[in-house]
């Protein structure tokens, strides 16, 4: 396979997850600061945190607020990061590869592109943010799903099934490492209480809500809920689990090019076996500073699998 072509699949992987997860925080946020007896900016500001770029929304727009981050996040080409953004550069790679993915996923991107990509602020002023996200991430969901049931489990399927578990995973921790900040593992009841909306709303955020409640018995409790987002095997948007999955596509890459590039397994080996054997309270003791460095290992692989893959250097 050209590295031209791996690499657009790579980044499909990534650009699409990265909108489905931001039209997914953008819609929760929403609703959450409805119910923060009005500390708007908080609320706002932390999602800014989670989807990165805050220098330079800063720079651009000032002051977060309900008018200006769904703006940033949703419709603001400029951001990498935004919706908008993220699908047309997804729609970007597709369009020189429509010989090699199948009609039914070029078809729905398209669509998704014409119908998401030319929106602005005016859905603000028509209170539609809600079914914009919605549509948003029911496009992710719906691509994931034709790739599933129709793309050859070949070289093209574990590169942008890489992508979307490096997104998925760095997405993942900076939600839970925010949060974290934000609040604290070691909360007394009362403070429980007034913070029990929040991790709901992280729980929504994540598409994890009720499997967490059949999981969990109903018992929402920080500890609980840091467990089931970073070490649940079985739950498919958990660190371990894309950690997991990340590790089986590069392992099944080298399996077509035998030792190639056996650093990345390493890597990727790595990050697996420190989720596998940890516990919550090793990944944070005292600080959020082992999530931080997770997340530079995970950011590292994945420059390292575009410099494996995808450069070329003489």
């Amino acid at each position: 396979m050209l590295s031209r072509i791996a690499e657009s699949l790579f980044w499909i992987g990534r650009y699409i997850e990265r909108a489905e997860n931001a039209a997914r925080q953008l819609h929760v946020n929403y609703y959450a600061t409805l119910e923060s007896s009005g500390q708007f900016t908080e609320e706002w500001g932390s999602l800014l945190d989670i989807m990165g770029n805050k220098a330079s929304f800063a720079q651009k727009y000032g002051r977060a607020d309900a008018s200006t981050v769904p703006v940033w996040l949703a419709f603001d080409r400029s951001n990498p990061s935004s919706i908008s953004s993220s699908l047309m550069r997804a729609r970007e790679n597709a369009r020189g590869l429509r010989d090699r993915i199948p009609s039914e996923m070029w078809e729905l991107m398209n669509q998704s592109y014409h119908a998401l990509c030319f929106q602005d602020e005016a859905v603000l002023a028509r209170d539609g943010l809600y079914d914009y996200c919605v549509s948003a991430r029911a496009f992710g969901q719906s691509f994931f799903g034709i790739a599933f049931a129709t793309v050859p489990r070949d070289e093209g399927w574990m590169f942008m099934r890489t992508g979307q578990m490096l997104e998925r995973a760095d997405n993942m921790l900076r939600l839970v490492k925010v949060n974290y900040r934000r609040n604290t593992l070691d909360l007394a009841p009362a403070q429980l209480v007034e913070q029990h909306n929040r991790w709901i709303a992280l729980l929504k955020s994540a598409s994890a809500y009720e499997a967490f409640r059949k999981r969990n018995h109903g018992d929402i409790s920080p500890h609980t809920i840091a467990q089931f987002l970073l070490l649940d095997r079985d739950f498919p948007r958990s660190v371990v689990y894309c950690a997991e999955n990340l590790y089986d596509a590069l392992e099944r890459l080298d399996r077509i090019h035998p030792g190639s590039h056996p650093h990345l397994l390493r890597e990727a080996k790595w990050i697996l076996a420190r989720l596998e054997h940890a516990e919550v309270t090793d990944i944070f003791g005292d600080s959020d500073s082992a999530l931080e460095v997770l997340l530079g290992d995970l950011n590292g692989l994945g420059q390292a699998i575009s410099r494996a893959y995808f450069t070329y250097t003489v």
